[in-house]
């Protein structure tokens, strides 16, 4: 053992519950913002450029646009009709009052004030809808959330129309991880599970699973099971990938598992190489699931018995020598 360099391993109980599965870093679907171009126009400044902070509500660009001014222009027309609708009805009601006039002459007046004040409310909730400014000719674009520009491909000067992508704003303290699971992963985890994210550069961080989707990638053929951090790291960005450390229930003891190394195959049976005091004994075995560098043990073994680990194959190659099956 000591010239082959063979170490032994335990059989252990509880290990094989944990999957090692790829994951990629995703925003909260809450925490990410598209700011589209409102209304046709040009792009008439750029305050903000990328990896600029933003807090929500800020304007990063202006769009000079010439449905700013129409709907400025229906603003003011529909202002100016309401004044005149109230004054109407102002001077009907005192004429009323004084019984100068009809009640059906007031409840007319009323009416159309009615109209034309509910024509102000639409004007202007359509002015405050495409961010149309004070000076009435520019469309302020400005983020619905806190965070960061993670990209910006609006260019000073050039022309857009409505629905092109000026910005896209990402909140980095509200990540989630999505992780990738075959179909026979995917039915070993449950939502609650805990998980441990390998970082990129290093460390690591909890997390959760929140919830697993009932279907498949038709590309990828697997299932995503979406994980919620405990909390959000400095450096980690959205779309890099991470290594999921899964723990599912099955981590519960009544398997056994042993370092993937340590099953060989021997005239097309799975086999382990059993201790004993004058050597080894070849152990047949029925493997499970493999994750996490170890396999499942469904028969073969018992719990606490040592086998060859590294170097197993060394084992097997000097029985192949031998002829022999048995020690």
């Amino acid at each position: 053992m000591q010239t082959a360099e063979i170490a032994l391993a335990t059989v252990e109980a509880g290990d094989a519950g944990e999957l090692i599965v790829p994951g990629t870093v995703r925003a909260a679907p809450s925490a990410v913002a598209r700011l589209d171009a409102r209304a046709n126009g040009v792009v008439a400044r750029i305050l903000k450029t990328l990896g600029d902070p933003v807090r929500r509500g800020e304007t990063v660009a202006l769009l000079e646009s010439a449905e700013a001014a129409t709907l400025a222009e229906q603003v003011a027309s529909a202002a100016a009709r309401a004044q005149q609708a109230r004054a109407a009805y102002e001077r009907e009601k005192r004429l009323f009052e004084a019984n100068v006039t009809a009640r059906q002459d007031l409840e007319a007046a009323q009416a159309a004030l009615s109209v034309a004040s509910a024509e102000l409310t639409r004007a202007r909730a359509a002015v405050q809808a495409a961010g149309v400014t004070r000076n009435g000719r520019s469309i302020a674009v400005t983020s619905p959330v806190g965070g960061r520009v993670t990209a910006a491909p609006a260019v000073l000067g050039s022309y857009v129309t409505a629905g092109t992508e000026l910005f896209r704003v990402v909140d980095p303290s509200r990540l989630q991880i999505e992780a990738a699971l075959s179909p026979a992963d995917a039915s070993k985890v449950a939502v609650g599970d805990v998980a441990t994210i390998s970082l990129p550069g290093g460390g690591q961080v909890d997390a959760r699973v929140r919830s697993i989707t009932p279907s498949v990638d038709l590309q990828t053929r697997a299932s995503t099971a979406v994980l919620s951090l405990r909390s959000a790291p400095p450096g980690l960005q959205p779309d890099s990938f991470v290594e999921v450390r899964l723990t599912t229930e099955a981590a519960s003891g009544s398997v056994l598992s042993v370092p993937a190394d340590a099953v060989q195959d021997l005239n097309g049976q799975s086999i382990v190489f059993v201790r004993t005091n004058r050597g080894f004994r070849v152990a047949p075995v029925t493997t499970g699931q493999r994750s996490a560098g170890r396999v499942t043990i469904l028969s073969g073994v018992t719990k606490g018995q040592q086998i060859a680990s590294r170097n197993a194959f060394l084992i097997k190659a000097e029985i192949a020598k031998q002829g022999e099956g048995d020690e």
